[in-house]
């Protein structure tokens, strides 16, 4: 197996709530022809959000659960300054707010905030991380 991976598939229970959110925070809509699902282009991957029940039929698991998901998506910024930026997008757009973003112990900044269905995503600024013209993410040897 290639380490890559291709695309994550939030499962939400809202799809429209959902794809509203982030569009607000300037996300465009791919595939539009697609029913039932919606997929976001991030880069070199997609985010996709599908409903939760169906998300958990197709992997023949249970829909059920609650409290924290054990994952985290992240956004890096360019820089410091972005993290302050991007939180308040997603504030504005009807994020809940994890935790303001601080000095991090690993050298860098960053703070959390979550998306309608719970979601968190670190926003975070890594001096040793560099981040492409197109966005991706260039981790040192």
């Amino acid at each position: 197996m290639e380490p890559r991976i291709s695309l994550i598939t939030l499962g939400v229970v809202d799809l429209q709530r959902s794809r509203e959110f982030y569009e607000r925070l300037g996300w465009k809509r791919a595939v539009r022809a697609a029913e039932g699902i919606v997929f976001f282009q991030a880069g070199g991957m997609a985010l996709a959000l599908y409903p939760r029940t169906s998300l958990a039929a197709d992997a023949a698991v249970s829909p059920d659960g609650a409290g924290f998901p054990a994952i985290a998506l992240a956004y890096n910024a360019r820089r410091r300054e972005e993290v302050d930026a991007v939180l308040a997008e997603a504030e504005a757009a009807g994020a809940t707010m994890l935790r303001n973003a601080r000095e991090a112990s690993w050298g860098g900044y960053s703070g959390y905030f979550a998306d309608p269905d719970g979601f968190p995503w670190e926003v975070a600024w890594n001096p040793g991380f560099e981040i492409t013209a197109d966005g991706s993410l260039r981790l040192p040897d």
